[in-house]
């Protein structure tokens, strides 16, 4: 039996640094029934000319800058497979991620979405089983998970951070569930304007009290502000 077609969809702002790198990544997967949907949001910088050479093996659409859940939604109204991963430009799969997150999928049934642990740059994001417990504490699966597209509801486009979590919640709140993969499957490249505001700082930085303190970082204050969105949309 020929296995589903699984719909690759890439959005891409900014990424002429690192999308080759992950279209290669993804041309070395062992498994080969995918296609590749590349959303380019706008981009100023040299992007198309970095995807030129790939012209033949991919879907280029191109569109005025929106937002990443906009183009992300964008790739999915193109998408023809039973199963689809919104791969961030600046992942980096293992050449067996897309065998083994359908492996796990295939064996799960049950399950809507399966995820895995990952690396952004240096810091190591171990996953997390799968609990809607857990899930209403915190975020543990990545937006570059492997979904089945009959059970995936498209991405808020008010939400602008933290729209992974957003997404498992309201799966959650439909009755679906996801699996974890406990192995780092990928890599997330850090370096470049695309990344600005998205880099990872130690948890308990969060935790201090910056109220008393008088002052707190940016980062921290989008995502406490990001993080109200959230709790305040699904009730938290």
């Amino acid at each position: 039996m020929e296995r589903p077609l699984i719909s690759i969809i890439i959005p891409t702002y900014q990424h002429a640094q690192t999308i080759a790198a992950c279209l290669d990544s993804i041309f070395a997967q062992t498994y080969l029934n995918f296609e590749v949907i590349v959303v380019n949001d706008g981009s100023t910088d040299k992007t198309i000319e970095v995807l030129e050479p790939y012209k033949n093996r991919i879907k280029l659409v191109n569109q005025i800058n929106q937002g990443s859940n906009p183009a992300r939604n964008r790739g999915l109204k193109e998408a023809q497979g039973e199963l689809v991963i919104f791969c961030d430009a600046d992942v980096r799969m293992k050449p067996e991620m897309l065998e083994t997150l359908y492996k796990r999928l295939f064996e799960h049934p049950e399950a809507s979405f399966a995820y895995c642990s990952f690396r952004f740059g240096w810091k190591l994001f171990k996953g997390v089983p799968y609990s809607i417990e857990q899930l209403r504490l915190e975020n543990f699966a990545h937006t570059t998970s492997l979904v089945r597209r009959k059970d995936f509801p498209g991405f808020d486009e008010g939400i602008k951070r933290l729209q992974d979590w957003d997404v498992w919640l309201t799966m959650s709140e439909q009755g679906k569930s996801g699996i974890l993969v406990d192995e780092v499957l990928f890599d997330v490249e850090i370096s470049g304007d695309s990344r600005i505001g998205s880099s990872w700082l130690p948890s308990f930085i969060y935790r201090l009290p910056w109220g008393k303190i008088g002052w707190k970082p940016k980062q921290v204050e989008k995502y406490e502000k990001a993080r109200e969105i959230i709790a305040k949309k699904h009730n938290l």
